[in-house]
């Protein structure tokens, strides 16, 4: 319930972070974009919400736009950087049968969450670390996978660049441009439902098809 409160008013506790810690709230927001990002573990920390209302925040004068968005690309490349160097030594644990090893962290990581990384990430190739980047779950998952796939370090970190770069900028800065009109404010639990959904439609989609695929060769 708190982590659904958390991400349906994101707005409110950052406001609130604001006015009881100050600027100590940057290193608060680098630390849950970094861990959105470079830990498998913590796949359901608000990362495009956050982002928005970060924005937002910045636009009403409670942030710096100048001081967050390259914060938090910074924190967006270091965390897919680690979790990178984590794939490359541990994920083939998750994918393949290792019942006796990383069963603590086993029981917090999803393996289907990896598999459904893990498919993205073949169909997408390259792209997938920047097209994950608007995907709440598998954002987490895919430089997890893009290291346990053995892929050049100097190819994704052009991608993590890349990635990190477009999604901060464009979630924060969606946030600044409109996240003080009165409405998207008066409504903004709608927004993060919507923003939510939008970022889940594509696996929506390639479920779909899935589905449909599956039951036709029934």
């Amino acid at each position: 319930m708190e982590l659904i409160d958390l991400l349906m008013n994101v707005d409110e506790h950052l406001t609130e972070w604001i006015a009881a810690y100050g600027i100590v709230v940057y290193g608060i927001l680098f630390a849950i974009i970094f861990a959105e990002t470079g830990l498998v573990v913590m796949p359901f920390l608000p990362g495009d919400s956050l982002l928005f209302a970060a924005g937002a925040l910045a636009a009403a004068g409670s942030l710096d736009i100048k001081v967050l968005i390259p914060l938090l690309i910074v924190a967006g490349i270091l965390g897919d950087a680690v979790n990178y160097a984590f794939g490359r030594q541990f994920a083939h644990l998750f994918l393949e049968d290792h019942p006796e090893q990383m069963t603590g962290l086993k029981r917090w990581v999803k393996r289907e969450h990896l598999q459904r990384a893990h498919d993205f990430f073949v169909k997408h190739g390259g792209k997938a670390v920047v097209l994950a980047r608007f995907v709440p779950i598998v954002r987490t998952f895919v430089p997890f996978i893009a290291g346990g796939a053995h892929m050049p370090y100097r190819q994704f970190a052009i991608y993590n660049f890349t990635g990190a770069i477009l999604w901060v900028v464009i979630c924060a800065g969606a946030g600044f441009l409109f996240g003080n009109i009165p409405v998207v404010k008066e409504n903004f639990e709608l927004v993060v439902l919507g923003i939510i959904f939008v970022s889940i439609l594509p696996l929506l989609i390639e479920g779909f098809k899935a589905w449909r695929s599956g039951s036709a060769t029934n």
